[in-house]
């Protein structure tokens, strides 16, 4: 199956090409295999065996990172001219690759 022309496929999704994460919020589609217009850890009998795992991990990751540090670009990138374009490898990557850089938070100190 050829996850990577479906997760692109104009007669699913409105502007395929664009990085729209908000396109799933007016979707009911799931991501345990049921729906086969996304299937990030595949479906059937030979479906990710962490996938419980990454899907209870995940939010706190992310709510981890998010609290933890300010996030900026690097070297004064703005969001509307960076490059999404894809080159093929081993797994599909950036063919130019994105710097977030963590700027960690003041931490408040109190003294007694």
């Amino acid at each position: 199956m050829n996850v990577w022309a479906i997760g692109r496929d104009a007669s699913v999704w409105e502007n395929p090409m664009k990085f729209e994460p908000e396109r799933f919020l007016l979707r009911e589609t799931d991501v345990k295999g049921r729906d086969f217009e996304l299937i990030p850890f595949g479906s059937g009998r030979r479906m990710c065996p962490g996938i419980s795992m990454a899907l209870k991990t995940m939010h706190m990751v992310l709510a981890s990172l998010l609290y933890s540090f300010d996030w900026k670009l690097q070297n004064g990138v703005v969001p509307g001219n960076i490059d999404m374009s894809e080159t093929f490898g081993l797994t599909l990557h950036k063919a130019k690759s994105l710097c977030a850089v963590p700027v960690k938070k003041p931490t408040i100190s109190s003294s007694y």
